[in-house]
């Protein structure tokens, strides 16, 4: 279904295009036929559009298709007829066995010419491939094989047939077979050729498409190639002038038009097994050349259109002026020239630029990329100009000659100067955004890019990508004749109304930008912005603020609710240690077990690497009912503060456990328990060791 609709879209466009181009030359004469004094008319106001809605009503009013096409072909066949039978009366009461025999000969000629060369040619293929040379060359042997015994002698055969004519009589029967000497010298050089350039991609993954063209397309390559030599010798005036103008010019029609359904008949034949030579390359540079594969796919699928594009243009062109037919098929030779030539260049082009060295710095390699598409176009251009040009229009004198054309031209010049502009200035600004981005690489090392530069370029570029877009599109749509400055105004007052209405969304905005400028945030940072949100940066938009706190959850906080913001990940941080031990405690003792237990974090391997120091104790803080307390930090790196506190706990209590005069203080409920002081007396002495060590201050003790 896809491939039918295609087809009558190419066919509607196809005829449209042919009258456009038939006309297009009167085109050009009256609108310059059209100026005053010098001076252009008056178009159509609206830039491009109203450029080529002008033209186009022209072209509409100066088509000159002839409406009687099958009138003048039923007049023509009818004095073909009578031609031939004016031959026929000719043949039956006067024969010429001279003209016969001279037919003979001439054909014999040719005929004995090619089938000696071929033999020779058999010869010397046999005698080369026997040669230790091309004993292992496949593809070597290949080529010779279809241009020695077909190619040269179809090349030699015909000047020989020649020169033996010229010794004969001018007659109907030389004329006749000199034409199907050319014809078939035609067919055979046509399908060695092609089986010729074939042979050339008989390789592993290719030799099973190259078998089936080999195959297939002998015999209609040989009717191709016969049919459309037989057309261009038909309309030679030595055979129009002896068998009569409309009989040639009708029978160089017909072969012209075999030649075509032939033609179109082997590409649609041929459509999966020259796909396949298209796509199919190595493995290494299938992955290594994504987008040259894709487009290669997809030109697989697609290559024959443009073929059966051209043979529905020259039989078209041959159905309406017969007289042409020769002048047709010459303009059909040279477009299918032209679009070999330019594939090649395309290749070219590509295949240096994504060979070209990479390691000149990503602004070459940006620009590299501008310049191999600027040159693209240029081919596309120069290659639409030259096809027009053998079709007999010029799109350049058109553009120069006529008012309509200056405008179209210049309109689209701006275009393409706009986009080119707006593309530089991306690539530039962008090109730097992502060097800016990626890691600094020196003698000592790489360096990454600070936080803040991570968080404030993805958005410039998002915002510099926005405002190139928008100006972009403004630009050309006043080029192409579009009024903007209603688009403009009312873009104006919808922005007001949503500034009105969006207050909020509006100090989102100026505050995040604010915070984003000041570096109060970046991603990475553990932050507190409220009581109820804390966790790490994810992510910071132009409004909102992404958190992801300890149990995984995401929170989405607008910039406008943000009051206070404490950061934890900035420069440094420190590990506060309280640490409270009892009364009955050595304090020296404490002291060097909190050091000792410093020293066994500064000299952990993978601790000290958070530490941005010693341990320093600030010795007694304070004291308490329930204990004294000692106090201590460590400066540490940004995050690493949570840590290294846990480590400390764990070997200061190991460390405390061990000891046995240092102990930490519990805390007792005042007013309920105290502890129980020693007296000087033996018999208070005696009374405590029978009573319990704490005693309950509410219950009297007991008597002895």
């Amino acid at each position: 279904m896809f491939k039918f609709k295609t087809a009558i879209l190419l066919i509607i466009l196809l005829l449209t295009g042919n009258g456009i181009l038939q006309a297009a030359p009167t085109l050009a004469s009256v609108i310059k036929a059209e100026e005053v004094d010098g001076k252009p008319p008056v178009l159509v106001n609206g830039g491009l559009l109203g450029a080529l809605g002008a033209g186009m009503d022209e072209v509409q009013g100066r088509l000159g298709l002839s409406m009687h096409l099958l009138d003048g072909w039923r007049l023509r066949a009818a004095r073909a007829g009578e031609e031939a039978e004016v031959l026929a009366e000719q043949a039956y009461e006067h024969p010429s066995w001279n003209a016969a025999a001279d037919f003979l000969i001439v054909s014999v000629t040719w005929f004995a010419a090619f089938i000696g060369l071929m033999l020779l040619a058999r010869l010397v293929l046999n005698y080369v491939c026997s040669r230790r040379v091309t004993q292992n060359k496949v593809r070597v042997k290949s080529l010779l094989g279809y241009a020695l015994p077909y190619l040269f002698p179809a090349m030699i055969a015909l000047p020989l047939t020649l020169s033996v004519s010229r010794f004969l009589q001018d007659s109907m029967g030389v004329s006749l077979a000199l034409s199907l000497a050319y014809a078939s010298s035609g067919g055979v050089f046509c399908a060695a050729l092609v089986l010729t350039m074939n042979a050339m991609f008989d390789v592993g993954h290719k030799r099973r498409a190259v078998d089936i063209i080999r195959r297939t397309a002998p015999r209609s390559l040989f009717v191709i190639g016969f049919s459309a030599a037989l057309s261009d010798a038909l309309n030679s005036l030595k055979i129009a002038w002896q068998i009569g103008v409309n009989l040639a010019s009708c029978l160089s029609v017909v072969a012209g038009l075999i030649a075509c359904i032939a033609f179109a008949h082997l590409v649609v034949r041929l459509r999966r097994p020259v796909a396949h030579l298209i796509r199919n390359r190595a493995l290494a540079q299938r992955l290594g050349q994504p987008a040259l594969q894709e487009s290669l796919r997809i030109f697989s699928v697609l290559w024959y259109w443009p073929i059966l594009l051209m043979l529905l243009v020259s039989a078209f062109n041959l159905l309406g002026v017969g007289e042409s037919s020769e002048r047709t098929l010459r303009n059909a030779l040279m477009t299918s020239g032209l679009l070999i030539g330019t594939v090649f260049l395309s290749t070219t082009l590509h295949h240096w630029f994504r060979t070209a060295p990479r390691s000149s710095g990503a602004y070459k390699v940006r620009l590299l990329n501008v310049m191999y598409a600027v040159l693209r176009i240029v081919l596309a251009v120069t290659f639409i100009e030259l096809l027009v040009q053998i079709w007999g229009f010029s799109l350049l004198a058109f553009a120069s000659d006529s008012s309509t054309g200056k405008v179209i031209s210049d309109s689209l010049g701006h275009i393409l100067l706009i986009l080119l502009v707006t593309w530089l200035a991306w690539v530039v600004l962008d090109t730097a955004i992502q060097q800016a981005l990626q890691p600094t690489v020196n003698r000592r090392g790489s360096r990454e890019p600070s936080t803040r530069t991570k968080t404030i370029l993805p958005l410039l570029r998002n915002a510099i990508k926005v405002i190139l877009v928008v100006v972009c599109t403004i630009t050309t749509m006043a080029n192409l004749g579009v009024n903007v400055a209603p688009f403009l105004a009312g873009a104006g007052v919808i922005g007001l109304a949503i500034g009105f209405g969006s207050q909020q969304l509006v100090q989102d905005v100026i505050t995040g930008l604010f915070i984003i400028i000041e570096d109060t945030i970046s991603v990475g940072d553990w932050v507190v912005v409220d009581s109820n949100h804390s966790g790490t940066v994810e992510g910071l938009t132009i409004r909102t603020l992404r958190l992801r706190d300890s149990r995984g959850f995401v929170h989405s906080v607008p910039f406008g609710q943000i009051k206070v913001v404490i950061n934890h990940s900035r420069q440094f941080a420190y590990a506060f240690f309280s640490v409270q031990f009892t009364y009955d405690s050595d304090m020296d003792k404490a002291t060097e077990v909190i050091r000792e237990a410093g020293q066994q974090i500064s000299d952990d391997p993978l601790l000290s690497l958070s530490l941005q120091g010693s341990l320093t104790i600030f010795g007694v803080d304070s004291m308490s009912l329930d204990g004294v307390v000692i106090t201590a930090q460590f400066r540490t790196v940004s995050g690493a503060q949570n840590t290294i506190s846990r480590a400390f706990n764990a070997r200061l209590k190991k460390l405390v456990d061990k000891s046995a005069d240092v102990h930490f203080a519990q805390h007792y409920p005042q007013g309920f328990l105290m502890p129980v002081r020693e007296t000087e007396g033996r018999a208070e002495s005696a009374t405590v060791k029978q009573q319990p060590a704490v005693l309950l201050t509410d219950i009297p003790p007991q008597s002895q």
